[in-house]
């Protein structure tokens, strides 16, 4: 009898359930009607998630995005689209279309249909040259799903496409391919949620747009480029500021012309012209990336397919455009050691345990590094952080040191730089500095390593709860701490402020204050800190600054 009620009571719970699930059904859009698909996530809880939407035609061939025409019906949007043309990881090969700029939306639902909620955009990152909406995966398990994000933090999750490498970012460095694509094509999607959001149950006065390294300097450009004015409200930047001297290519017209050269064109005035009709994959081969690095020449100086001033997306030097984020919530940060994966390209012994790594190759990292100074300002560098070593430093601290290096010069001490600009430059726009700081899960890296470059992705797109199996307890702290902290930021401009509990208050960065959040899976009020590697930012960016710049031949 028991058995029976028990019976009747689970069946009654899940027609009821299935009669409360709330879902969008078929959502009309400027281009026409959309079909995703709905779920149940948990407990009269359920997902509507809309993949692979068009927000703007096929590109042109280094043209700017155009609308997309339309199309009749309804058009089925239950998959992830392809991304965009690109080399596979040993650049010995081409994968994606030209035909990529397509969005995908999570929107968490209750017993009714979600209304008027924050919007999360994300854009990847990948150097400029890799990368995709969806993100790495493993079989079904999609990095960038923002099924979790949605869920924990009741928010409506973007994520979209945009060119990459060649056909994303070459520029002749005049009228003729004036470069940054990539970044037109994120402002159409940012754009085009904006005007569509709300027919999904999100606010188009809410857009937070969040990315990870380029997609991180990415989105530092798209809160000073003038062309968004009154689309973003607020912004996360992880791991990669406009700031970064990976971030802007100073000199487009010599990387055109070798590209030219590559494909076959001439490198005079129909250069363009022939470069317009040459073959997109063999142009996306022709911008593959010396990987052969080493300690006198350092990845981070040839990754060159990157924005540009043109006069137009971004007007000015980068450091002259803060002003125009002034009313946008900014929260910035890095990685602790957010230069070891780049440290260990360039001077590969670092994670080996059974290779010292000589002196001299700190010296030449440091020389190749400062080359732009000069060798005064490479001695004064290599002086600044070796001063604490002693007579004999022990191979761990040689080590370390040049993880320190490459972290503060690729990331940490550009990030700071931005928040102060930001910071002074705010009118109703608030500040927060972050260090990330949860140890690398990679087995094979020296047991000191903290967090590695990317390492944050996965927390925050909540992989802890995704594969549970495949992380610890303090792995979904970390992540739901993240989630918190960024979506609460979504809702309110406010991190500590929003549906969700934090660990510790997260007080604003200012620039007498200088506070920042040290994030990782055991936070208390001692993660609340000052003065973030303060000696080395106020060394790069004042003294060793101070040095004059040597004019190349």
């Amino acid at each position: 009898m028991m058995k029976a009620m028990l019976g009747v009571l689970i069946t009654v719970a899940l027609t009821l359930g299935t009669a409360n699930a709330a879902s969008l059904g078929a959502v009309y859009t400027e281009g026409g009607m959309v079909q995703g698909e709905n779920y149940a996530v948990g407990l009269l809880r359920y997902m509507d998630v809309f993949k692979g939407i068009p927000f703007a035609a096929t590109p042109g061939r280094f043209e700017k995005p155009v609308p997309h025409p339309g199309w009749d019906g309804v058009l089925k949007t239950t998959d992830y689209r392809k991304r965009c043309m690109q080399m596979n990881l040993l650049q010995n090969g081409i994968m994606g279309s030209e035909d990529c700029l397509y969005l995908n939306i999570w929107i968490p639902q209750g017993t009714t249909v979600s209304t008027n909620l924050p919007v999360m955009v994300f854009i990847y990152g990948g150097a400029f040259l890799l990368g995709g909406a969806e993100g790495a995966n493993f079989l079904n398990n999609y990095l960038y799903s923002g099924q979790e994000i949605a869920d924990r933090g009741n928010v409506i999750v973007v994520t979209l496409n945009y060119r990459l490498g060649t056909l994303g970012f070459l520029s002749s460095g005049d009228s003729g391919i004036p470069g940054n694509y990539g970044l037109w094509d994120q402002h159409a999607g940012i754009a085009w949620v904006s005007r569509n959001i709300k027919g999904f149950g999100g606010d188009p006065n809410s857009i937070t747009i969040f990315g990870e390294s380029a997609g991180a300097v990415s989105v530092n450009f798209q809160i000073i480029s003038p062309v968004n004015k009154g689309l973003i409200r607020r912004a996360i930047s992880q791991s990669g500021v406009a700031l970064c001297p990976w971030a802007v290519n100073r000199n487009p017209r010599a990387h055109a012309e070798e590209i030219a050269k590559k494909v076959g064109c001439p490198t005079d005035s129909s250069m363009v012209s022939c470069l317009k009709m040459t073959d997109p994959k063999a142009l996306t081969l022709a911008g593959n990336v010396h990987l052969s690095s080493s300690a006198t020449d350092p990845i981070v100086h040839n990754l060159y397919l990157s924005p540009v001033i043109d006069g137009d997306f971004i007007p000015d030097d980068p450091g002259n455009l803060f002003h125009n984020a002034a009313e946008i919530d900014y929260i910035a940060g890095v990685n602790d050691m957010d230069g070891h994966i780049f440290a260990t390209l360039d001077i590969p012994s670092i994670n080996n345990a059974l290779v010292s790594t000589p002196v001299t190759d700190v010296r030449n990292l440091v020389n190749a590094l400062t080359q732009d100074k000069g060798p005064d300002a490479g001695s004064a560098t290599f002086q600044e952080y070796t001063v604490g070593w002693g007579d004999e430093p022990s191979d761990k601290d040689i080590k370390k040191t040049v993880v320190d290096i490459e972290t503060d010069y690729i990331f940490l001490v550009p990030t700071q730089a931005a928040l102060y600009l930001h910071a002074d430059l705010a009118t109703t726009g608030r500040t927060y500095s972050y260090l990330f700081s949860e140890s690398s899960r990679i087995p094979l890296f020296p047991i000191w390593t903290g967090a590695d470059h990317a390492d944050d992705l996965q927390y925050v797109f909540g992989k802890p709860f995704t594969t549970p199996l495949g992380y610890f307890p303090r792995h979904r702290d970390v992540s739901k701490y993240l989630i918190s902290y960024w979506t609460n930021f979504a809702r309110t401009g406010d991190p500590n402020n929003g549906e969700s509990s934090v660990p510790v208050s997260w007080p604003q960065f200012t620039s007498t204050g200088h506070q920042y959040l040290e994030i990782n899976s055991s936070m208390n009020k001692d993660s609340v800190k000052q003065m973030l590697r303060t000696r080395f930012v106020y060394y790069w960016t004042s003294v060793y600054a101070g040095y004059p710049t040597i004019k190349k031949s």
